[in-house]
């Protein structure tokens, strides 16, 4: 059966294959007629990718002088910056301790101290510090051993 392919620069070509051919075959096929890898192939047909490399062309219902689209796989991008959540602020928010554990904010160094970015939690953040530095102290607290 005859198939077309269109590839990625919009050319279409005429490709005879049988209906039993496989996905991987014509990747095979494709890859020797593109001069690219089978690998870095992306088949195309009816808005759905043919990924299922065993599986044949009539598993697809892909009929006789069907369109296959022939495309280049997508590379990822970079992930996206957090910027500082402060009023007019631009600069990129600091990892782990740029993040407000009160507000849930995310800050860069200059405002990332509670004080700096008017963290609504201030005062929770100030008494619940307190409470730890004071049961810091009381479990280092020594008592004097008379007699000794």
């Amino acid at each position: 059966m005859q198939v077309f392919i269109k590839n990625f620069a919009g050319d279409t070509f005429a490709l005879e294959v049988p209906e039993s051919t496989t996905i991987s075959t014509l990747s095979s096929l494709l890859a020797l007629r593109t001069n690219l890898p089978a690998s870095d192939l992306r088949l195309v047909y009816a808005g759905k990718h043919l990924s299922h490399s065993s599986s044949t062309l009539t598993d697809y219902n892909i009929c006789r002088e069907s369109t296959i689209h022939l495309a280049l796989p997508l590379r990822g991008g970079a992930p996206k910056k957090i910027k500082c959540n402060f009023k007019d602020c631009k600069d990129r928010a600091q990892p782990i301790v740029g993040d407000c554990g009160f507000c849930s904010g995310h800050y860069c160094g200059k405002h990332r101290m509670l004080e700096s970015h008017a963290c609504s939690g201030l005062e929770t953040c100030k008494e619940e510090e307190k409470r730890r530095n004071r049961e810091r102290l009381e479990k280092e607290r020594t008592v004097a051993i008379k007699g000794i």
